[in-house]
């Protein structure tokens, strides 16, 4: 699942507090509180030391080998140079960019029309975003089902819908679609935009949820002045709201491209890269190379050539969350200068990276600006009525175009993000002669549990579901106890080398697994730890505890120092202070990050499909993948397991959500 991932505030030093008394000279060198800092700091720097740091270095090494037989040979840069004749690999690239650059020009339009109309909304918009939201809520092998059966050629609703539309043969004159019925997912020119698409629905509500917040800290004044000197609602957007929303939508772009760009398990499990290469990216390319062919070097090769790529997202994130909010006098003093080429610039990096996109996928290119055009199209009409009856001096009417304009524009979002989940929904409760024979009944008749009895005896699904608790848990509560006394040390504690302790942990933060799974698994092969559930154990803190060691730091660093000096002063040493002051006020903190830690680890699928391969270890999103054998797909089954597999995550977000609110507002920082 492509979860939230907030930025925390950065960290703030406190002064000393009452009594620290004189400091000794090692103190002076190391800092006030090294000693305590070493203390907290030590599980989450082995754990992330030797889980991440020590597997990419040897993910370096292992690139210079080639493997004959049981032995690795050393063979220098070979692996890299026989990259350059690879088609497989140059094919993965291109797909990698083309997936990423189109995925997220949509998400920003899209999430970014769902905050605007949110926004604006007085009556329900606490439902409405927790139906927008859904879609990020449900594990990614739910959405990947839920899509494959609904594109399917034959039996999906998508062309049924399309069809009795008259839509479906207007798309083959338009020569947007080389046949009728088209086979979304099998078809080399429809596979890419149709997982595009899937990876769409599944990140618009992060940058809805984003775009929301940065609308709320936009000053209501700034509208106020742009109204008195008589700006229009468009000028208004262009003027006022893109500025306001510039650092936040700059900064969700650059991580949601790094999480896209590595993506692995949405693909596989709606094309397997397929058909042929065409939806393959560089990730599973790598996979092929190292688990399937047992070429550990070349996989390793693929990664590391890339890491460049990733390095520079890394680079432009840490540079935008390290900046502070407010303009210096040394800015101010540059804009006139500057600005001319500063305002250009976006607009020629989006000239470029259009011409790119048009050249490498000119099939994808033109389906994408219709759509597009569609859609600002919409936008502009409905618009332009608004501000001709406004200027007609019809208030009324324009406001009852306005209510009417988004009334249509949410009711357009929701079909497209509730109708996948409803198909899951009234499938799992379907018998299965109804789902062969009676596929486009859009409600069972009559309901049964049938799919749900069947899913228990014929697989092994209450032993997956288990082992899913029991890896969810054990890694969440690793994750917790390192990140609190991690979180808290950077937060408050004074010692030498905490802002690059910090740095490190955000280069963490944002690793793709892409880059661990091949040395992890050599590491687990001579640990004899495949097949295990500790494999999971140990490895799913490699990207759940940067993540929350991350999100405490911000929300410890909110908690006013005050406290804790006071008790302090009381005769509390720091780590009793720590555990009868802090914790307790950090509830709201601790609880988001146990809910996203959580719901990360029930998702996760690559180190899953990786590491295990018997059916009495597998985890739920692995073994749901495994149900399907060839052309067999148990839809009904598959439903019902969807079913109970989102039930938990929505629950526990339904409860948890005034403590992630509250958790993500203290630890993100304010663009």
């Amino acid at each position: 699942m492509t979860s939230v991932r907030p930025a925390p505030a950065p960290v703030t030093r406190k002064p000393s507090p009452p009594g620290s008394g004189s400091l000794t000279k090692t103190q002076r060198r190391l800092g006030r509180d090294w000693r305590l800092a070493a203390l907290f700091l030590a599980p989450t720097a082995v754990l992330v030391g030797g889980l991440v740091l020590l597997p990419i270095a040897r993910s370096v090494v292992t690139s210079t080998t080639e493997r004959h037989g049981q032995d690795s040979v050393f063979v220098g840069l070979d692996n890299y140079l026989a990259l350059a004749s690879d088609e497989q690999f140059r094919t993965g690239v291109l797909n990698s960019f083309v997936f990423t650059a189109y995925a997220e020009v949509f998400k920003v339009v899209l999430g970014l029309s769902a905050a605007l109309l949110l926004h604006h909304r007085r009556r329900g918009r606490s439902v409405l975003a927790g139906l927008l939201l859904l879609p990020w809520v449900v594990p990614t092998v739910v959405t990947a089902f839920s899509w494959r059966s609904l594109l399917d050629p034959i039996f999906g609703s998508v062309n049924m819908l399309l069809t009795q539309s008259g839509i479906g043969p207007l798309l083959v004159t338009l020569n947007l679609v080389d046949s009728w019925p088209a086979g979304w997912l099998s078809d080399p020119s429809l596979a890419m935009p149709s997982v595009i698409l899937v990876n769409v629905w599944k990140g618009v509500p992060f940058f809805t949820v984003a775009f929301l917040a940065g609308l709320k800290a936009i000053p209501a004044e700034q509208y106020e002045a742009a109204t008195v000197d008589g700006a229009s609602p468009f000028q208004r957007f262009i003027h006022v709201t893109l500025p306001g929303l510039r650092h936040v939508m700059t900064v969700t772009v650059t991580l949601s491209s790094i999480w896209t760009f590595n993506n692995f398990d949405l693909i596989w499990l709606l094309t397997q890269g397929g058909p042929g290469d065409a939806t393959a990216p560089y990730v599973l390319v790598a996979y092929t190379k190292a688990i399937l062919q047992l070429q550990y070097g070349a996989g390793a090769a693929v990664t590391l050539v890339m890491l460049p790529v990733v390095g520079a997202l890394v680079f432009v994130l840490v540079r935008l969350l390290r900046r502070d909010g407010d303009s210096t006098p040394r800015r101010r003093a540059g804009i006139g200068q500057a600005g001319p080429v500063r305002k250009a610039l976006p607009w020629v990096i989006a000239a470029v990276v259009t011409g790119l996109l048009a050249w490498a996928s000119p099939h994808i290119f033109w389906k994408a600006a219709v759509v597009l055009g569609v859609l600002l199209l919409i936008v502009a009409a409905v618009g332009w009525v608004v501000t001709a009856l406004q200027g007609w001096g019809r208030r009324r009417a324009s406001s009852v175009a306005s209510g009417l304009g988004s009334a249509l524009g949410l009711a357009g979002l929701l079909l497209f993000v509730l109708i996948p989940l409803y198909w899951i929904v009234v499938t799992a409760f379907k018998t299965e002669g109804q789902i062969v024979m009676h596929t486009r009944d859009l409600w069972p008749t009559p309901w049964t549990l049938q799919q749900f009895g069947d899913l228990f005896t014929t697989k092994p699904f209450g032993r997956w579901y288990l082992n899913t608790i029991l890896v969810s848990a054990a890694s969440t509560a690793v994750a917790l106890v390192f990140a609190a006394l991690a979180g808290y040390a950077l937060a408050r504690l004074r010692f030498r080398g905490a802002q690059g302790f910090t740095v490190t942990v955000l280069l963490t933060y944002v690793m793709p697994g892409a880059l661990l799974f091949i040395p992890l698994y050599q590491l687990l092969i001579g640990a004899r730890l495949t097949d295990s559930l500790w494999s999971l154990v140990l490895t799913y803190p490699t990207f759940t505890l940067p993540f929350a060691t991350w999100l405490l730091t911000g929300y410890f660093s909110s908690i006013p120092v005050e406290l804790e000096e006071a008790a302090l002063v009381d005769g509390c040493s720091r780590i009793q202070a720590f555990g009868r002051v802090v914790l307790p006020l950090a509830k709201p903190g601790l609880l988001a990050v146990a809910l996203f830690t959580l719901t990360n680890a029930w998702n996760e699928f690559l180190f899953a499909f990786v590491f295990i391969t018997k059916d009495e270890y597998k985890t739920l999103p692995v073994g749901m993948q495994s149900m399907i054998i060839g052309d067999v797909v148990p839809q009904g089954q598959l439903a019902a397991a969807s079913l109970l597999v989102s039930i938990p995550v929505v629950v526990m977000y339904a409860f948890g959500q005034r403590f992630l609110t509250e958790g993500l507002t203290a630890g993100a920082v304010k663009g």
